[in-house]
């Protein structure tokens, strides 16, 4: 119980560390930590409160708010905070500098996340691995486009780009931020931000808080009635994604699968050493889950 705060600072630390970086999500790291299901109900339960407050029963809002579990979820946001403003700047300089060698870690990393998914999945029927290859197809084509700039985006434009980008934070293996390339918008949000401009900030933020409501609140729902089908979209998002993680574009800025270049050895060994620890942190986490399951057995 002590040590429960430290560690869920720990799985936000590396959960915002993933957000930052393009191509990868926090949701396939909160997959590993075997904690997406609990975030996507903590969610969810935080939209439900919101709800209650925009049909102004503040009562009944603050009834729903007992009921989130801060202790999971406050921490868990807190490391996320920690992580995007400590390791933005390394991320990106690192990206810059040794965008092969980190790439491959990070295809390693999502490599085994798709791995320790897949051993979520409780019945591997024939519709779950169709759902799980469509939505693979799927992911893999669409991120193969991009948009180019949106000059001067509406505010209607700004807050949907929002609502969609936003998703990207519980859904594993697609990033906020290549969704907002996609949609063009990628350079005007930052801007907004780095000029304070308050307008376009706050209907960006609204249609993140929306998008995230609405959508948590459907995600829940699916995850408690159709578990496995699920489960094997978000696989198949995850083995899509694996083409903008590839170490080796046809291109600079391609989406494009290039061949491997003198230097893959080295690379290679990045990815496999990536993969073991996914792995080896995947094997601590659902031993300690067991151990929790356990207990709670032996106190009935």
């Amino acid at each position: 119980m002590i040590l429960k705060v430290p560690l869920q600072i720990v799985r936000g630390f590396v959960m915002g560390a993933a957000d930052v970086v393009p191509g990868v999500s926090g949701g396939t790291v909160a997959l590993v930590f075997g904690i997406y299901t609990d975030l996507v109900a903590a969610v969810h339960q935080g939209a439900v409160a919101l709800g209650r407050f925009v049909r102004l029963d503040v009562k009944g809002g603050m009834a729903e708010l007992r009921r989130v579990d801060w202790l999971f979820l406050l921490p868990l946001l807190a490391g996320v905070g920690l992580a995007v403003v400590t390791l933005a700047h390394l991320i990106e300089t690192l990206l810059e500098e040794q965008p092969v060698r980190m790439s491959a870690v990070f295809f390693g990393l999502v490599l085994a996340s798709i791995v320790v998914a897949w051993g979520y999945v409780r019945r591997r029927d024939a519709r779950t691995l169709a759902v799980l290859v469509v939505v693979a197809a799927v992911t893999f084509a669409l991120l193969g486009l991009r948009s180019g700039p949106v000059a001067d985006p509406s505010l209607g434009y700004v807050f949907l780009a929002g609502a969609v980008a936003i998703c990207a934070m519980i859904l594993p293996g697609i990033s906020g931020s290549f969704l907002l390339l996609m949609l063009g918008v990628y350079d005007s949000i930052l801007g907004a931000v780095t000029d304070r401009d308050l307008a376009v900030a706050a209907v960006f933020a609204l249609g993140c808080v929306v998008g995230l409501a609405l959508f948590s609140s459907l995600l829940d729902w699916a995850l408690k009635h159709h578990h496995d089908l699920v489960m094997g979209g978000l696989i198949g998002l995850m083995v899509g994604s694996l083409r903008v993680l590839w170490p080796w574009p046809d291109g600079t800025g391609s989406t494009s699968i290039g061949a491997p270049d003198g230097d893959w050895p080295a690379v290679v060994v990045l990815g496999v050493v990536a993969v073991a620890v996914v792995l080896l942190v995947a094997r601590l986490a659902g031993t300690r889950d067991a151990r929790r399951s356990a207990k709670k057995a032996l106190s009935r």
